[in-house]
């Protein structure tokens, strides 16, 4: 659980409107302190060194939010499945035909 930032507004298009200090992933989960999902990450903009969030709210009363400070669930990100046969492993290297002889 990394702190995310404190909730300024809910904007009128329906987002939850914070004030972070790092750029977080899109889509990525975020919780309250009893760790309820609150929402997901939809939109980060803003200056890079103090961005804003847009989090896209999953409960019905998000306006409970503001003044909340809220965080990214880190546990329930998804792995990347390892590729069979590419990347990873030994590589083998494809030997070019032998050519052909003339005449």
């Amino acid at each position: 659980m990394k702190r995310l930032g404190k909730v300024s507004h809910y904007a009128k298009q329906g987002f939850l409107i914070l004030r972070s200090d790092w750029v977080p992933s899109l889509n990525d989960p975020v919780v309250d302190t009893n760790l309820q999902l609150v929402g997901i990450v939809k939109d980060v903009f803003g200056p890079v060194k103090m961005p804003y969030v847009a989090v896209k709210p999953k409960v019905k009363n998000p306006e409970e939010y503001v003044g909340q400070v809220l965080y990214v669930d880190e546990r329930k990100r998804r792995k990347r499945p390892e590729q069979k046969g590419k990347g990873k492993g030994k590589k083998f290297k494809k030997k070019r035909p032998a050519p052909r002889k003339r005449g």
